[in-house]
């Protein structure tokens, strides 16, 4: 019972951090029709981006002039902030002149992206061939409840988590801007006819899924401990896997997905004898199973073309 206790809170762990990305996906697909298939590597840049934040903080004395607690939330703020702030550039530049022509294209073009993102992050970060290890955010230690063991930063990235997607959910909800972004998502045509901006709104999508997906990164790299120059490439195909296993293009069905993806890789690779070197293959072939006969996803929906 403590072991599937325990392995539930890593499916957990595993599965949020799958769904924060897939949100990304889902958010591009949803108001551009795109495969930004370089948003994994975008989620990795911004685990890079708070290393480099963190040692210019501790060399002009951030941390000594504020409290660790506030000193850490500024950095990860700035971090978040300058990697949506890249995945908007990446709409304007990359994205945006192939708005109105094949979805290949995009795709090629992400994809290429997403390799000079990596070969970027090698050459230009110090030993960035190396895996780096990750500074200590979070506080350490546990406390028991009853038979079980809870650790302080498990419980912290599950708040932040479950925080952020609280907050992205009212934001769609009740602003004018999430509203816009559903609009989009609908009919692209009949929301620039009412008078949606359309520029900016995908600007806005992309800065949320872009922000979304540094926070993906930094939490992975707090949970593992380490990150890699080439960590994106898995996490953008994972998080895709989640995205349309959940229903491309729904933001809830996103979560659903990356909390299945999760599970199954974490179960896996605990009660199945040498599953860590199968709990890939298992996983994916949960993607398969969805495309084959669910190709809707958990919560998507068929939609009928009238001719």
């Amino acid at each position: 019972m403590l072991r599937v206790f325990e392995q539930t809170i890593n499916g957990l762990l595993l599965g949020c951090n799958y769904g924060l990305i897939a949100i990304g996906f889902s958010l591009f697909f949803g108001t551009l029709n795109v495969v930004h298939f370089s948003h994994g590597d975008v989620c990795i840049l911004g685990s890079f981006v708070l290393l480099i934040l963190y040692a210019v903080g501790s060399m002009i004395g951030l941390f000594d002039l504020f409290p660790p607690g506030i000193a850490i939330l500024f950095v990860i703020l700035g971090s978040v902030i300058v990697t949506g702030a890249i995945g908007m550039l990446i709409e304007q530049l990359v994205v945006k002149p192939f708005r109105y022509v094949t979805l290949l294209m995009s795709l090629v073009a992400t994809s290429a992206l997403g390799v000079i993102i990596r070969e970027t992050i090698k050459l230009s970060y110090p030993h960035g061939a190396n895996p780096q290890t990750f500074p200590r955010l979070l506080p350490e230690g546990s406390f028991t409840l009853g038979w079980f063991s809870f650790r302080y930063d498990n419980l912290i990235i599950l708040a932040v988590t479950f925080g952020l997607l609280a907050a992205l959910f009212l934001f769609i909800k009740h602003t004018r801007t999430g509203r816009a972004i559903r609009a989009i998502s609908q009919d692209m045509e009949a929301a620039t006819m009412m008078g949606v901006n359309l520029n900016t709104t995908i600007a806005a999508a992309f800065l949320i899924g872009s922000g979304l997906g540094a926070v993906a990164g930094i939490l992975n790299g707090v949970y593992i401990g380490i990150i890699r120059f080439d960590m994106g490439l898995m996490a953008g195909i994972k998080g895709w896997s989640a995205a349309v296993i959940g229903g491309l293009g729904n933001i809830y069905g996103a979560i659903w997905g990356g909390l299945l993806f999760g599970f199954v890789e974490t179960f896996v690779a605990a009660f199945i004898p040498g599953g860590t070197a199968y709990k890939d293959v298992f996983a994916f072939l949960v993607v398969i199973f969805f495309l084959v006969f669910k190709p809707s996803g958990i919560v998507g929906e068929k939609v009928y073309e009238k001719v």
